[in-house]
């Protein structure tokens, strides 16, 4: 374990205050994904409220992405000296702040504005949750206590998103940044209450994480981040043009089918935060080709509707599993500034949903289906995959910090 994590543990917990610290920091993962998702299900709706053009509209999600990739180091980096009970504070408030203005946009330009700034928190809130998760157990349960705090944004895809996208076409879809704005004051006065506040390390600057940066195996893992992952986004943005034109499933079913794949990330997620504790590159050797031969399964189940929702769970778990390895890889490769290091993966996950949407758009616009991109994505975690072990041996030279 890092010396970072060492001494900034607080005093042992009992188990129902761990159990509540994890529950507070995982409920800021259910309104960020419920702020990041729910968006794509209102898209019509915020056309029509704002009188702009659907590539527009589109432009609106963009924005947000583009604030993740921006905010998540720089954040984590000005950050650093403060105490991670306070900075998770902050950074919720910020989050929740900048979604109140969201709900107050009169027009285009102002919602492209706080969409980005809604967007700026998340990477950096991820990123601190996880050191904190990781600092209030001991080193063999790390994957454990950061899979428990990504729990929150796949539960946001099984519960919050489906609620959020149901109260935004019944009753105004501006409503969505009311209910994360809630989500938002819940989840500051649950860290408020339960999670223990930690000192920041002495030696912590902005400079000292933004060493991480110097580092070959953060970027490694940066890039089997955006790469291996990106296969995931490439199925997951078109499943509904997938389920309803190719498996003909009714689109009256579609959150039938969201929900599966977002019962499949908890899954996926648990299990991978429990893999991830017996080791972490042993994980990723193992979930990416198992990610690939999932996809290519998918592409071919997907043609008769009940092999269809079983495949729509078994990629979701299956790209899931990938997250807790992941974030506990960058905290290996950088013991010295955990908060920037784990934020990145983050920041690598959005690039990854840029990219699997292109090349995925990119295979349906040259005439090849709506199951493309699914092949697209196995390819991509393959290449995910040849990347982890080029890591590998590059460890194997020259072993990470302990």
């Amino acid at each position: 374990m890092s010396s970072d994590l060492r001494t900034s543990t607080a005093s042992p917990a009992t188990s129902s205050f761990l159990a509540m610290a994890i529950i507070a920091l995982a409920m800021g993962g259910v309104g960020i994904g419920v702020t990041e998702f729910t968006m794509m299900g209102l898209l019509k709706e915020v056309e029509q409220g704002l009188g702009i053009s659907t590539p527009e509209a589109g432009h609106l999600i963009s924005a947000y992405a583009l604030g993740v990739v921006v905010g998540a180091p720089l954040l984590a980096a000005v950050g650093a000296k403060l105490p991670r009970k306070q900075l998770a504070l902050g950074l919720m408030l910020f989050f929740t702040l900048a979604n109140l203005t969201s709900y107050l946009a009169p027009d285009y330009g102002t919602m492209l504005l706080s969409r980005f700034a809604a967007g700026l928190p998340h990477g950096a809130f991820f990123g601190v949750a996880a050191v904190i998760a990781a600092s209030l157990v001991p080193a063999s349960r790390r994957g454990w206590a950061i899979s428990m705090v990504m729990a929150g944004l796949s539960i946001s895809n099984v519960v919050g998103v489906p609620f959020a996208t149901w109260l935004g076409q019944t009753y105004g879809w501006r409503l969505l940044f009311i209910l994360v704005g809630a989500i938002g004051l819940v989840t500051m006065a649950l860290i408020w209450k339960f999670v223990p506040f930690q000192a920041a390390h002495p030696d912590a600057s902005i400079r000292r994480e933004l060493g991480a940066l110097k580092r070959i195996q953060v970027w490694l893992a940066i890039a089997i981040g955006i790469v291996g992952f990106g296969g995931f986004f490439a199925t997951y943005t078109y499943i509904a043009h997938t389920m309803t034109l190719v498996a003909g499933i009714p689109s009256s079913l579609i959150p039938l089918v969201v929900a599966l794949y977002g019962l499949g990330m908890v899954a996926g997620n648990v299990v991978g935060g429990r893999l991830a504790d017996k080791s972490v590159m042993g994980t990723i050797y193992k979930v990416l080709p198992g990610v690939a031969v999932a996809l290519v399964v998918y592409a071919v189940a997907v043609h008769w509707p009940w092999s269809a929702y079983v495949m729509v769970f078994v990629v979701g778990a299956a790209g899931s599993m990938l997250i807790p390895a992941l974030q506990t890889r960058l905290l290996d490769a950088s013991p010295d500034a955990p908060s920037l290091a784990s934020s990145l993966n983050h920041a690598a996950l959005n690039v990854a949903n840029a990219l699997g949407a292109f090349l995925g758009g990119v295979v349906i616009a040259l005439g090849w289906g709506y199951v493309a991109p699914a092949l697209v994505g196995a390819v991509l975690a393959l290449l995910g995959f040849g990347v982890a072990i080029l890591s590998g041996l590059l460890e194997r030279k020259k072993p990470l910090t302990a």
